[in-house]
């Protein structure tokens, strides 16, 4: 339940910072914490953090 209110705050303070400062690099902030949370989940598997990966990618097949 923390992870979606974080990455819902974070998505809002980035719009609100990009509208008021007119700069589009804080839309980039919501993709980078997105991508942040996910390693860390990765990082958590207890198995090699390549392995994971790996494994993560071949469940598409």
């Amino acid at each position: 339940m923390l992870i979606p209110v974080f990455l819902a705050v974070v998505t809002v303070l980035s719009v609100v910072f990009a509208l008021r400062k007119k700069k589009p690099f804080f839309l980039v902030m919501p993709i980078a914490a997105l991508f942040i949370v996910g390693l860390v989940k990765i990082a958590m598997v207890p198995m090699p953090f390549w392995d994971t990966v790996q494994f993560i990618f071949n469940l598409r097949g």
